[in-house]
């Protein structure tokens, strides 16, 4: 008989129409059936062994909840026997707004038993909440923007799985080094008890970062030339791709374009898709312009992107930039797709527009010397700092930032501008708000906002505290001058301000859309003095129009 391995999780959800995916034991009939007579089923797909299914649920009214089972070959599999949570949903948008919660960076949470060396999981606080109070406020959706697990980065338990597998004293060491080794990742994360019943009730976008692959992941030509050589690279990146496609990506896809990509129904009518799944991750590697992995969704009048930043860059220093041309053009017509139709437009990138003045001042310097502005030996000088000192942020893109920049003036000028531009970030182990600001008369109606929200449970270290914190002050942007003569670049078009944070902590951002108002709460992840960890509010206030 066919068992439950992975999930349910909620992926797309609409007003009529939802996608449930799951992991199972054996081939099989995934069946998603609801108590009000909605449901859906699909035929398991094989990948390296494991078998996958994503069930489309038709018969869904908008502004309704109906709880769910899963079944596999007519068997019931979920809701699990004795679950101390409740029934899991599906609760379909109205026409009132939506709610969307965002955050990054999410180290696998240990056992309860065991000590947690980073706090709590402001995921696990979340469905904690959720669960204890089913009528409470609650995400329309997650935003998971990078980091969902850590390749390069294991846990002890991982390790000792690996070791078991084996030996760590050969490269990648006890990093993963293939498609079993993610798949381990995938279950120590997401069988977490509470996130995998959140993730079964709760809808969820998600976008790949660094970790995801590795640290640093396409920080240039010079450092993909030199990974490309060590003979562990290729089966890491490939796995990790054709892994990423299988659990975040494939979700991400409303029906209509799942039904239009011709790569899921040779995946669906393959006996084994494992090698036209490598096939394409080796496509994206080579030639990023033949693999979108950014798309869009539409929550009534408030427009998502969710943008690559990491596969989708050009790394040649000539033509540096954070978005190939296609993926420009593409996001270029998704933003300016029928003017007028939202009235809030997210920008989900897992890497922040906006840092903190100090940080952007040197990330564009260091582009610069690698340009070679200061000569061969400065240039030889910033490409060893920009590895070690990972600066690859849009700062270091210059003529991308730009571009953005353009982009949102235009989006959010004229008649019928979206009441709110918000750019939506991770990465950077901490939490803030930055506004910015054009030259008199160029800038644009819409209130523009960079939302930074990381990491979901992660380390804060003191040096990370430190240096953002002194990268806002005076004395930091006055040092990012310096950098920016000797660098001999342009200053940005643009200024910006901290108008929030910044907060350190496991946390959560959320945003509440409904007509063209806008409000933006801040929650962390704390333990309380009866041990169980609960979400506290830091700030909460409405982000008005200008």
């Amino acid at each position: 008989m066919a068992g439950l391995r992975l999930g349910p999780l909620l992926r797309y959800l609409d007003g009529s129409s939802a996608t449930v995916w799951v992991e199972t034991s054996r081939p099989c009939t995934a069946e998603v059936r609801g108590a009000d007579g909605a449901g859906g089923e699909a035929r398991t797909f094989q990948v390296a062994g494991h078998h996958y299914a994503l069930v489309p649920v038709t018969g869904l009214r908008p502004g309704t909840a109906s709880t769910y089972e899963v079944l596999l070959d007519g068997a019931p599999v979920w809701p699990l026997p004795d679950s101390p949570f409740p029934p899991s949903e599906i609760r379909t948008p109205d026409e009132g707004g939506v709610r969307v919660a965002f955050g990054s960076c999410r180290w696998a949470a240990p056992p309860t038993h065991e000590a947690d060396p980073v706090g709590p999981d402001a995921l696990d606080t979340l469905a904690a909440r959720i669960a204890a109070d089913p009528a409470t406020e609650r995400p329309d959706v997650l935003l998971l923007l990078g980091d969902q697990v850590y390749a390069d980065e294991t846990s002890d338990a991982t390790r000792r799985w690996l070791a078991a597998r084996r030996d760590l004293t050969e490269p990648p060491g006890d990093q993963v080094a293939d498609y079993e080794e993610y798949t381990q990742l995938y279950y120590e994360s997401w069988l977490d008890p509470e996130v995998r019943w959140l993730l079964s009730t709760v809808p969820s976008c998600m976008i790949f970062d660094d970790h995801d692959v590795i640290d640093d992941w396409n920080t240039s030509a010079s450092w993909l030339a030199g990974i490309r050589a060590t003979p562990w690279w290729r089966e890491r990146l490939l796995s990790g791709l054709v892994s990423y496609w299988v659990h975040q990506h494939l979700g991400n896809l409303s029906p209509a374009e799942l039904a239009a990509d011709p790569l899921y129904a040779a995946v669906r009518a393959s006996a084994d898709a494992t090698d036209l799944l490598r096939e394409h991750a080796s496509r994206a590697d080579q030639d990023p312009s033949s693999v979108r992995w950014s798309y869009r969704r539409d929550f009534g009048r408030v427009r998502l992107l969710m943008v690559d930043t990491r596969a989708a860059r050009v790394l040649d220093e000539g033509k540096r930039s954070m978005l190939h041309p296609a993926e420009e053009r593409w996001l270029r017509e998704q933003v300016l797709d029928t003017p007028g139709s939202y009235d809030h437009l997210l920008i989900g990138t897992s890497l922040p527009w906006l840092l903190p003045h100090l940080v952007h001042d040197a990330e564009a310097w260091n582009a610069a010397l690698c340009r070679g502005e200061r000569g061969g030996r400065w240039a030889r000088f910033g490409e060893t700092l920009r590895q070690r000192a990972d600066l690859e942020h849009w700062a270091a893109f210059p003529a991308s930032f730009e571009a953005l920049a353009g982009l949102i003036a235009e989006a959010g000028s004229g008649e019928r501008a979206p009441a709110t531009v918000c750019v939506l970030s991770g990465d950077v182990h901490h939490a803030y708000v930055a506004e910015p600001s054009w030259p008199e008369g160029s800038g644009p109606r819409s209130r523009v906002l960079q939302l930074t929200c990381s990491p979901v449970h992660n380390s804060i270290p003191l040096s990370i505290r430190l240096g953002f914190r002194f990268g806002w002050s005076g004395v930091g942007r006055a040092l990012g001058r310096w950098f920016e003569r000797h660098g001999r670049g342009e200053r940005p078009s643009i200024d910006w301000r901290r108008t929030g944070g910044p907060w350190f902590g496991n946390q959560l951002m959320t945003l509440t859309l409904r007509g063209r108002s806008a409000r933006l709460r801040l929650d962390q992840a704390r333990a309380s003095g009866n041990g169980a960890p609960r979400l506290e509010t830091v700030t909460e206030y409405e982000l008005t129009p200008q």
